[in-house]
């Protein structure tokens, strides 16, 4: 059968197919492929876009359509009004005589009054990376063809709600360029109609099909307006899972559904996710004879991706989100994932995944060892106590029973009892001798600085090579060279708490780890701190930063043209900490030194920081506390019995050498970081060569490849569109709100999971500013304290403005976020645990701390006035929204 030519206005919908998606749009289209494959889909037809591409040149749809496009996204009213006016002008048009005509007869060819329903067909909707599903009209039971073209003209007018143009301006999608088909299909007589998801749209779980029916129209389902019956159901068996039953007039408790048409809908499901290659969301209706038609397939799109591994592993897997755990939850880029595949060092037995652009690690070693889990949950209620709670609930799952004699993977070394036993007498060599330790570690700088040099002049691929080198040997060994000092620090201070016990309750110790020394992060704090001191003295500085936008800052710091003291003090502080940045363990991120905007926004803020005790007096004052609160506990254990002095010598050796060592827990990754800056060094070289040979369009698209398809790119391969796609799907991934923090291999997100079996609330569901006076919130406490204050929500700490004194609400932080800490009258996060990077900072300067608060910036309205208890754990909000 020939495929229609493009300017047709009615396609019947047999006739679709998949190359027709700028004609039919996506329902048509999947309508039309769901045909062709046998699967049982009502008659009916297309009007193409064609069709109302000549309905807007007959009226002059241009002038409006303009107005919309000029509109400013983020001016609502004003995007309101605009769209009110292209759709006055649909709904007031005449309709074309061709198209009016071509109508009627394609209605007249499905039988005399037929009742049909009109539904729109947008070229961007239906598709795996869309969202635009429910924004345009649908209209049941219509008859006859004045009310089909009525109805053709209501679906034409709902490409212009305020919600699908506010949509397209937030989503950087044209107003000009929008087309729309309309599909008009038979109506099934309905028993019984309503969706199919070919996955479980709230656990994730692939294979596990959720069916909602209701008695007649499925539209009620849909729109929420009833409560159906509900049935979940393990596609490979066809076994129902779960049965809930809706509402029924006479509170009958029948179901609408037989359990054989549950199987032969989940059959349905299943060839239709075979065919399109993904999970489906399905509308359906059964008729009076109980026979099944499918009325629309749409992909899934809320569904986070499954992990997949480089080197596929057999059975049921367990995975936690690596980069989550180091408090970053906006995507990789694909160099930043290849990064993080070469680093890990094969002797460990460490697999990676990646699932939405994120580095994804297998712990299913780990759940199926009786010692791993141990250890594992041991680290976890420390570092991440929501994920530690959600591996205890594995340990029942039979899936990840334990095997006896298996071995989890190494954390500290390579491999290996030889290498483990050495990892052991370093931690108990700096526990002997700290300085001895503290210049190991500087002697492992300087070993990495020269590892770093690469001899000039050097090809792109020599450049390659060495990055490759550097990612593969060179981190196998600097961890364990660094970490076990910090893990002595620790250790010690587990030591301490034993000894303590009885004496000091948990909030004491917290404050024992108070004002650090030898914790990079917190130098560079204050460091960037005092660059503000000096600035301010200068008014020309002082000025410019007042003034000028944080992008122009640091167009004119590249450029050299700052005001003197400003030039230079950020020039000395860049000659140290220009390896940073936000998201620094991307290596496709770029570094401090190649663009610092962020901290010139940052130190403009510190300047209105007047008023407040400096940070530095701050943290001077949280290590004299500390100080004091050791020689209290000292002095406590000394009076405690017999075997008090013995007891308090051993438990003051303990929370010395964890003062000494325990900041040195950031030094790992700051090496790690000081590399990859070199590393972006050469492969921003490498990227200059495939630019100007053609290759990609620009030096940082290299950011968009692997090491390996930057090769194929300098032996000639044309990388352009791969590297437009890769974009696409950064992009769409940076404005994921939610990201799981533990995933099976089925695709089942541990944690809604979890709260959808004890019928909680979903993770990342729920509403902005929910929490109502009185309202308290609940998480892991993290640093003692007590601080009441507005709360400011930020979820990028580029360009974010802290107030002094307000309290910090972020899904997570990393070290580019501290130097927002300065201002910070306390923390609260959504992720982490008492020892995660955000909990270790907000310690040392002495500010109240909770982590591990599920959704908190969704429950948590800026500018509120909320309590902070650190000790306790609890968030109050305290009142409304204030300014």
């Amino acid at each position: 059968m020939d495929a229609p030519s493009h300017d047709h206005l009615v396609v019947e919908l047999a006739r679709i197919g998949a190359g027709m998606l700028q004609e039919a749009g996506g329902k048509a289209v999947n309508l039309g492929i769901l045909m062709a494959s046998g699967l049982p889909v009502p008659a009916g037809f297309c009007l193409t876009t064609a069709a109302y591409r000549e309905m807007a040149e007959a009226i002059g749809l241009e002038g409006p359509v303009e107005m919309a496009e000029q509109a400013d996204p983020a001016d609502g009213p004003g995007l309101a009004e605009a769209a009110g006016h292209v759709r006055e002008a649909i709904l007031a048009a005449v309709m074309p005589n061709r198209v009016a005509r071509e109508v009627r007869a394609a209605y007249a060819a499905l039988g005399p009054d037929v009742q049909v329903a009109a539904r729109s067909s947008a070229t961007a909707e239906d598709l795996p990376e869309a969202s635009f599903a429910g924004q345009q009209d649908s209209s049941l039971n219509v008859s006859g063809a004045e009310a089909v073209l009525d109805a053709v003209r209501r679906c034409w007018a709902s490409l212009w709600t305020d919600r699908a143009v506010a949509y397209r301006a937030a989503h950087g999608i044209g107003q000009h360029g929008v087309r729309l088909a309309v599909v008009i299909q038979e109506m099934v007589p309905a028993a019984a109609a309503g969706v199919l998801f070919t996955a479980n749209p709230v656990a994730g779980t692939r294979r596990q099909a959720v069916v909602d029916a209701a008695p007649g129209l499925g539209g009620m389902v849909v729109s929420g307006a009833v409560n159906p019956d509900h049935f979940v159901v393990d596609m490979a068996t066809g076994r129902v899972l779960q049965r809930s039953p809706g509402d029924r007039a006479g509170g009958s408790a029948q179901a609408c559904v037989t359990d054989a048409q549950l199987r032969e809908l989940v059959a349905l499901g299943a060839k239709a996710e075979d065919i399109f290659g993904f999970p489906q969301d399905l509308e359906w209706a059964a008729d009076q004879d109980g026979t099944i038609w499918l009325t629309q397939s749409r992909g899934t799109t809320t569904l986070y991706p499954v992990p997949e591994a480089a080197v596929p592993a057999e059975g049921d897997r367990v995975y936690l989100c690596a980069s989550l755990a180091q408090g970053l939850v906006r995507p990789f880029t694909p160099m930043g994932m290849a990064a993080i595949s070469r680093m890990r060092d094969a002797r460990t037995g460490w697999r990676v995944a990646e699932a939405g652009h994120r580095p994804f690690v297998d712990l299913t070693p780990v759940v199926r060892s009786r010692s791993g889990r141990r250890t594992m949950l041991r680290m976890f209620r420390f570092a991440e106590a929501r994920s530690a709670a959600l591996l205890g609930g594995l340990h029942e799952d039979p899936r990840f029973s334990v095997i006896r004699g298996s071995r989890s993977p190494n954390i500290l070394s390579g491999g290996g009892l030889k290498q483990a036993g050495l990892v052991l007498l370093r931690v108990l060599e700096a526990a002997a001798a700290p300085d001895a330790a503290l210049r190991r570690i500087q002697g492992v700088g300087r070993k990495l600085e020269q590892q770093l040099d690469l001899p000039e002049p050097a090809t792109p691929v020599q450049r390659l090579d060495f990055v490759e080198r550097i990612l593969s040997s060179t981190f196998a060994t600097l961890v364990p060279g660094v970490l076990p000092a910090p893990a002595a620090g620790f250790a010690m201070l587990g030591l301490a708490r034993w000894l303590l016990r009885g004496i000091a309750g948990p909030d004491e110790l917290q404050v024992v780890l108070r004002g650090l020394p030898h914790n990079v992060t917190t130098e560079m704090d204050l460091e960037l701190w005092q660059l503000a001191v000096e600035v301010r003295k200068d008014p020309a500085s002082a000025r410019i930063l007042a003034a000028g936008s944080a992008a122009e800052l640091s167009r004119r710091y590249r450029a050299g043209t700052l005001p003197g003291v400003l030039q230079e003090h950020l020039a000395a502080f860049l000659a140290r900490y220009g390896h940073r940045a936000v998201a620094e363990i991307d290596l496709g991120m770029p570094r401090w030194s190649e663009d610092p905007a962020h901290l010139l926004g940052v130190v403009a803020n510190y300047l209105r920081a007047g008023g407040r005790p400096s940070p530095d007096a701050r943290f001077a004052q949280a290590a004299a506390q500390a100080e004091e609160k050791v020689a209290d506990l000292v002095a406590r254990a000394r009076r405690a019995g017999p075997a008090g002095p013995l007891r308090a010598a051993a438990a003051g050796l303990g929370l010395r050498r964890a003062r000494q060592l325990a900041g040195l827990r950031e030094q790992p990754k700051f090496y790690i970081i000081y590399a990859f800056a070199a590393l972006r060094r050469q492969l921003s070289a490498v990227g200059g060569e495939l630019a100007e040979g053609g290759r990609i369009a620009r030096a940082e698209d290299i950011y968009f490849l692997s090491p390996d398809e930057a090769r194929a790119g300098l032996r000639g391969t044309d990388l352009k569109e791969l590297v437009a796609r890769r974009r696409r799907g950064y992009d769409r991934e940076l404005q994921r709100r939610y990201v799981p923090r533990l995933l099976l291999s089925d695709g089942t997100d541990v944690e809604a999971a979890a709260a959808a079996a004890a019928g909680a609330g979903v993770p990342g569901t729920a509403a902005p500013g929910g929490g109502a006076a009185g309202t308290v919130l609940t998480g892991s406490p993290a640093s003692a304290g007590t601080v009441t204050g507005r709360a400011r929500g930020v979820t990028d700490p580029v360009g974010a403005r802290l107030e002094p004194g307000e309290i910090l609400v972020a899904p997570s932080t990393d070290p580019g976020w501290t130097p927002l800490f300065l201002t910070a009258g306390a923390l609260v996060m959504e992720m982490g645990g008492a020892i995660s990077h955000g909990a270790v900072v907000a310690r040392e300067y002495g500010i109240p701390a909770v982590v591990g608060v599920p959704d908190a910036t969704l429950r948590l309205e800026t500018g509120q006035t909320i309590t902070v208890d650190g000790a306790a754990g609890t968030i109050t909000v305290a009142g409304a929204r204030q300014g």
